[in-house]
């Protein structure tokens, strides 16, 4: 993808746009809680994929990490900069703004983080826990769904809930590469 990208195909863009504009789009859309600033993100991530396809490096990370790490990172930008100047603008104790800005963020990077990594799991963990949580359903219960033995359905939970917890242990969201501009 990334030498036909190189290449300046137009088709590796729209396969990559197919791909991962779903993923994109919602780390943006969870991050700024906007429509409209997550499809101007989404250009963004995008854009800068076509004009700086040797920006990636395949032995770093996989595509979609790279492709997650940008996004959550303009679009932090854009939260800090869009929330900065309505603080400027009105904000009588700058100090206190700042700090509600930056717990903006972080909850924001979180929240985008969780989806990234439940969106990313491997199907038997998602699936697990979507059943238990979501479907409010015990561990026995989703064990039989699954066809699997009770001990594996807590196994899977657990390692779910184990790779959602890193969600929170990062205020940075998604694994980090190379800087986006």
């Amino acid at each position: 993808m990334q030498q036909r990208l190189a290449r300046g195909e137009a088709a590796a863009l729209g396969e990559l746009y197919d791909r991962f504009a779903p993923l994109v789009h919602g780390l943006a859309h969870r991050v700024l809680g906007d429509e409209a600033g997550a499809d101007r993100i989404t250009r963004e991530v995008f854009g800068h994929v076509w004009e700086r396809p040797h920006a990636y490096d395949p032995r770093k990370e996989p595509l979609r990490t790279w492709v997650a790490a940008l996004t959550h990172r303009f679009a932090v930008e854009r939260l800090r900069s869009t929330e900065a100047a309505a603080l400027a603008e009105g904000a009588a104790d700058a100090a206190a703004s700042t700090a509600e800005l930056e717990r903006k963020v972080r909850h924001a990077s979180a929240t985008a983080r969780a989806d990234y990594i439940v969106a990313s799991m491997p199907a038997p963990l998602r699936t697990a826990l979507e059943q238990a949580y979501f479907q409010r359903r015990d561990y026995h219960s989703t064990a039989a769904d699954l066809g699997v033995t009770a001990e594996e359905a807590r196994r899977r939970l657990r390692l779910g809930l184990q790779l959602l917890a890193t969600a929170h242990d990062t205020a940075s969201g998604p694994p980090q590469s190379g800087s986006p501009r």
